[in-house]
């Protein structure tokens, strides 16, 4: 076994985190994007293997201890669902402050929590993600202020890269909160177990909801299909607009027309809008043509790890919401209590919900998502592949999960070739 994170990309088990490259003593770690995703690259000759071993002491990729989650989370009144693993309490909500609450996704509570815990100096940061000034690709730094919050609104359906930031918040003074997904959350718990300067800096790990992520190749399968180049993007947000939303582009050229799209206005410097329903592009265009190889592996939709969870609500009556509505996991009283003074003081809006219908409005990935992991993690150990560890007992897959997890490689064959994405559209005429 390779005594580096080479061990983890050579098994497809790399979650493009980014997390290694920061703990490496001898800094020969490099963060690349190779094949449309986030890599360690090693520099295997300053490398000190054997003696070292921290890239992969911190490497979320190669498994997950679920049950980790009985030493953070232990107050009094805990409870635990199989689904939801441990919490305290369950809400939905979102954002007093409406441009906050239209223009994110799920409501804007993140974003309003976050501002919140800067008003009120609980904490001096929050490590998010933003565009950067091309505005299409993700750039991770520590928001201080609350424009810079709100910079960093609405999910980011691409590869997202934390490397370098796990060092500039050990290295800095003050209390900060990481905002990511799961497991960019796994990967900075085990970084903490390991490292105490760091450990004492972060306050909080706030999980985002996730099924699975998308390779860059969504996104350049969206511009090619409109007829974009880069350089002409000049907003790009996967989500805008109101519950759920739109994929919003505007753009310095004429954007090619879609099936019921709706084209925005052109000003004086011939800016034009594309306005797509999230609905209509992301499930049923995307599909799982872009899905990492590892996100298939994953059985931590919430965010088990995380202090607090956010997420969508794909259920009514919230389905008629068209504003912007949060569901979250609260997993301690102290970030309970501050839930409930930031509703005090007039930041957020919210009310408690069963977890029978938290989990119901995830249904569709929630439900079958340990058992299709078990199928590929099956058919991973046929093609000779190390898999993740995880310490609870794997659901044991239905042969239509097998059936299933083959149609999603045979997807992923399509996304990952440029000269077969005629096939996308091709297939999702047919499916209609």
């Amino acid at each position: 076994m390779t005594k580096n994170v080479s061990f983890t990309v050579q098994n497809k088990l790399c979650t493009g985190c980014g997390i290694c490259e920061d703990v490496c003593p001898r800094q020969c770690i490099e963060i690349v994007c190779l094949d449309k995703e986030y890599r360690p690259v090693v520099n295997e000759k300053s490398c000190l293997g054997d003696k070292c071993g921290r890239c992969l002491k911190v490497c979320p990729g190669i498994g997950l201890d679920i049950k980790k989650s009985g030493n953070l989370f232990r107050d009094k009144d805990i409870k635990e669902d199989k689904f939801i693993g441990r919490y305290v309490s369950l809400h939905t909500g979102y954002s007093k402050d409406m441009y906050i609450r239209y223009h994110s996704a799920s409501g804007g509570m993140v974003s309003q929590f976050l501002i919140y815990l800067l008003d009120r100096k609980i904490i001096d940061g929050a490590l998010v993600t933003r565009f950067a000034d091309d505005h299409i690709t993700p750039y991770s730094y520590i928001a201080r202020t609350k424009d810079e919050v709100i910079a960093a609104r609405s999910s980011k359906y691409c590869p997202v890269s934390l490397n370098k930031i796990g060092n500039e918040i050990a290295n800095s003074q003050g209390r900060y909160v990481i905002v990511g997904l799961p497991c960019h959350i796994q990967g900075f718990r085990k970084r903490a177990s390991i490292d105490k300067k760091f450990q004492e800096k972060v306050v909080g790990y706030f999980s985002l909801y996730c099924s699975s992520n998308r390779t860059f190749g969504a996104r350049d399968y969206l511009l090619k299909k409109y007829k974009l180049k880069k350089s002409d993007i000049l907003y790009f947000a996967f989500r805008d607009d109101g519950c759920l939303g739109n994929l919003k582009i505007q753009a310095k050229v004429n954007v090619a027309s879609a099936t019921k799209s709706r084209l925005v206005g052109t000003d004086s410097t011939d800016k034009t809008g594309l306005e797509i329903p999230f609905s209509q592009y992301y499930g049923r265009q995307l599909r799982s043509f872009f899905k990492p190889h590892r996100c298939l592996t994953c059985i931590d939709h919430y965010g088990e790890l995380a202090d607090v969870c956010f997420g969508d609500i794909h259920i009514q009556p919230y389905l008629e919401d068209k504003i912007g509505i949060s569901s979250w996991i609260v997993r301690s009283d102290y970030w309970e209590k501050l839930f409930i003074e930031a509703k005090k003081d007039g930041y957020i809006e919210m009310w408690h919900v069963e977890r029978e219908i938290l989990n119901n409005s995830q249904a569709t990935m929630l439900y079958p998502k340990r058992r299709k992991a078990s199928a590929v993690m099956s058919m991973d150990r046929i093609l000779g592949r190390e898999i993740p560890k995880y310490d609870i007992q794997m659901e044991n897959p239905h042969w239509y999960d097998y059936i299933s997890e083959i149609g999603c490689h045979l997807q992923r064959f399509v996304g990952r070739h440029t000269y077969l994405w005629f096939l996308i559209d091709v297939l999702n005429k047919i499916r209609k």
